[in-house]
């Protein structure tokens, strides 16, 4: 450095990432090249639910160019593990989940068999030849109707298609409802969502019988978890599996798991070895056997005071589990009774959750996990209350707000808030929106006969998951600093970034911090043979949580840094030197980092006791979560004729705390908004009564087109926490909790005028054609 220039932090810094992924230079699985690889196709089931009585592969193995065909038998054989749940409640019922099919099958796409040939169109072939034996039985899709005394079991060693029962509660609920002056209820249905990130699943294998060294490529969010679940399935020793995660085109939740197909392609190399091989899932394979999201049923209900204040809420809900518990699936439903309350002070809340097994596809985390939600049942119902009382929707949020002197707050759920200004937030998108004037137009363009809807949602997310106390596994993140011999600085870190841009915002605090340049800093990711161990990238956490250990990591490099320089200055110790700017001052002399580095690494420069290199590791947990909030506000008009939906404007202020930076946070809120959209209006995961799913192509689930998005406006609040150094509490979820309430608010208030209360989502124009013609009635 020559001199000071102006921080990295909080600059719209553009992606470090883009140049190699808008030039095609970079590998996801499927581009990565494999001399002589094999390729694996999965035989799956065609039935939602049937007895599996044999399997016949014969036919597959003399097929052209096929080398192995397996199912389950083979994998009994070897003794190969279950697909795991690594998040089951107390008192769950977990049924024995096969990476092929045993016995029974549970939903279409279920993998049956798997074959293996020296190219994918002969693979297919063959897998159309495989014949299982199927005797159907009757398919149960309804999660209420499974609970309901329904004469279909999935799992008859169960004795019920009851996977859990949960609660939480704070407050008294009771005493809650008996004063208060109405109460307010409504079922609310989330549906069913399927993720589409831009790139399905792949996995590629090589078993190196020589080194017995076992690598897998795989598109994932959680490298090291995959690792060590591989490790157990497979009777591996975890030293000896590696695990790559290359560029990972979307995750959305999709990618947080830890899926038969990654144990099979993984016992498969082991069993061809040395041939690589590899499997990349087709799109109606992602549409049928990747999680699906969302898939909560329930009844809310809200003890109001006459002047508008919440006394109490009770949820009662049922969560539709899907055939089996994937890695999270337990825990996902959870959060959403944990965050209920969102902004508001409510003295007394009850959620109580049940899980259902049903011959469907598994749901799990899908972008905001639970916490959707709950901002949706618990805005719909704001709406709700006042339009039961006849004031705004606005007044009713502002009178039930905490004031900013009562952060931290303790919810009625038992969490704490650590910071907030909800008010504020509010008060900037309203302003944006010039909100009274815009009730005025809405009430003269109604008069001209236009349906135009204003919704509103306030949000408060959960998010830097977190610490280890409140969470069955994980919870930490680590990093690793060096500084090379030449001062070129090396971060590793545990974080797998599949869009976030962490190249980028790990390579500025770095860089800040050091007082290097961003170019002179190199972040890697996804290679647990390089990467410390990690947790992953999930649940908005990267930054509050991976960042934070990159910082106190590159912490920890200075001061040992300093310990150098106070020997090569001649300065007292350690404690009498300052560093700032990439040099080191002590004694009236100075010595670059670049120049201390290579100092490091030269035995004769050290003083007694010194470890050669200047490198650090550090494992952050943090003491809480953070609690990001913010406000949307929607405005939409709905075409009498025909029922479309058209946005007239989209303002969204999010305070994520201290933004590293905009940009990214930019794109982070703009993705999420769009993704909410679809599920507002568009998109839904259909079965039909006999577990056959109806949107399994993109011809027929509908994700939302860019003409269909508004102009984002945005904004921000910036509220700092103390629970970590940085100050950033997360964004990567912020825009799909936030923007479906606002969405569906505006359009129940645009078509106000036919006496509409509710409509669940999708929010398709058929549906609300019909609402306009029969009203409240429908």
């Amino acid at each position: 450095m020559t001199g000071p220039r102006e921080p990295y932090v909080g600059r719209r810094v553009k992606r470090t990432e883009d140049p190699r992924l808008i030039r095609g230079l970079a590998h996801y699985v499927d581009d990565l090249p494999f001399p002589g690889v094999l390729h694996v196709e999965f035989v799956r089931s065609i039935h939602a639910h049937a007895r599996l009585s044999r399997v016949e592969l014969a036919p597959a193995r003399s097929g052209a160019g096929v080398l192995d065909a397996i199912a389950s038998p083979e994998l009994d054989l070897a003794r190969v593990g279950d697909v795991p749940c690594a998040a089951a409640l107390a008192g769950q019922k977990t049924p024995v989940h096969r990476p092929l099919a045993r016995d029974k099958v549970r939903f279409v796409g279920e993998p049956i068999a798997a074959v293996v040939a020296r190219d994918r169109y002969a693979a297919r072939d063959a897998a159309e030849a495989v014949a299982p034996d199927y005797e159907p039985l009757s398919a149960v899709v309804d999660p209420e109707s499974a609970l309901a005394q329904s004469p279909t079991l999935l799992h008859e060693e169960l004795g019920t298609n009851l996977a859990f029962e949960w609660s939480v509660a704070g407050g008294d609920v009771d005493a809650a409802f008996a004063r208060a002056a109405k109460v307010v209820r409504q079922r609310i249905v989330h549906q069913r969502l399927i993720p589409v990130p831009m790139e399905t699943r792949g996995v590629a294998a090589v078993f190196d019988p020589g080194e017995r060294q076992l690598t897998v490529w795989t598109s994932t969010q959680i490298p090291h978890l995959v690792r060590t679940a591989l490790a157990r399935a497979l009777g591996v020793a975890e030293n000896r599996v590696r695990v790559v995660a290359p560029e990972v085109g979307g995750g959305f939740g999709a990618k947080l798991n830890v899926y038969a197909e990654e144990i099979v392609v993984a016992f498969l190399a082991m069993r061809l070895a040395p041939r690589p091989v590899k499997w990349i899932e087709g799109r109606r394979e992602n549409f049928a056997a990747t999680i699906h999201g969302r898939g909560q049923i329930g009844t809310i209900e809200a003890a109001v005071a006459a002047d508008g204040r919440i006394l109490g809420v009770r949820y009662d809900s049922i969560q539709d589990i899907g055939a089996y518990p994937q890695l999270l699936t337990p825990a996902i439903p959870t959060l959403t009774g944990l965050m209920l309350p969102g902004c508001y002070k409510i003295g007394a809340m009850k959620m109580t959750l049940r899980g259902a097994y049903t011959n469907k596809m598994s749901t799990d985390a899908y972008r905001g996990a639970g916490r959707p939600e709950a901002t949706y049942q618990i805005e719909r119902l704001v709406d709700m209350v006042a339009r039961e009382l006849g004031t705004d929707p606005v007044e009713i949020r502002r009178r039930n707000f905490p004031a900013p002197s009562e952060f931290p707050y303790k919810t009625a759920s038992g969490l704490t808030y650590d910071s907030g200004d909800y008010g504020k937030a509010m008060d900037r998108a309203l302003g944006k929106v010039d909100y009274q004037a815009l009730r005025a137009e809405q009430a003269r363009l109604r008069g001209e006969g236009r349906l135009v809807g204003i919704g509103v949602s306030t949000y408060v997310e959960i998010c830097a998951l977190g610490p280890s106390a409140a969470m069955a596994a994980g919870g930490w993140e680590s990093a690793t600093v060096r500084i090379e011999p030449t001062g070129k600085v090396t971060v590793l870190t545990g974080a797998s970034p599949h869009g976030q841009g962490q190249e980028t915002s790990f390579a500025q605090i770095a860089a800040d911090f050091l007082g290097v340049e961003m170019d002179d800093v190199v972040v890697k990711h996804g290679d647990t043979a390089e990467v410390q161990y990690g947790i992953g990238t999930f649940g908005s956490r990267a930054t509050a949580v991976g960042g934070t250990a990159v910082y106190r990591a590159l912490e920890r490099v200075v001061e040992k840094a300093k310990t150098l320089a106070a020997h090569l200055l001649r300065a007292g110790g350690p404690e009498s030197v300052e560093f700032s700017g990439g040099v080191f001052r002590a004694n009236q002399k100075e010595m670059s980092l670049s120049a201390l580095a290579t100092a490091a690494y030269h035995a004769r420069s050290l003083p007694a006791g010194f470890e050669p290199g200047l490198a650090a590791t550090y494992a952050f947990e943090p003491k809480n979560f953070t609690f990001p909030f913010g406000t949307h506000v929607a405005v939409v008009e709905v075409d009498r004729e025909t029922g479309d939906v058209r946005f007239l404007r989209y303002v969204a202020v999010d305070d994520c705390g201290k933004v590293i930076n905009p940009l990214l946070v930019d794109g982070q809120i703009h993705g999420g908004i769009a993704q909410s959209i679809g599920q507002a209006l568009f998109e839904e995961a259909v079965y039909d009564d006999a577990g056959q799913l109806l949107s399994a192509t993109l011809m027929d689930y509908a994700v939302p087109k860019a003409t269909q998005c508004p102009r984002f406006e945005t904004d921000r609040t910036e509220t700092p926490t103390d629970v970590n150094p940085l100050g950033v509490k997360g964004v990567g979820e912020a825009g799909t909790i936030g923007a479906t309430p606002a969405v569906v608010n505006a359009v129940v208030d645009a078509l106000a005028p036919f006496g509409v209360r509710h409509i669940d989502m999708p929010l398709r124009p058929e549906k609300l054609w019909r609402l306009m013609r029969t009203g409240a009635r429908a």
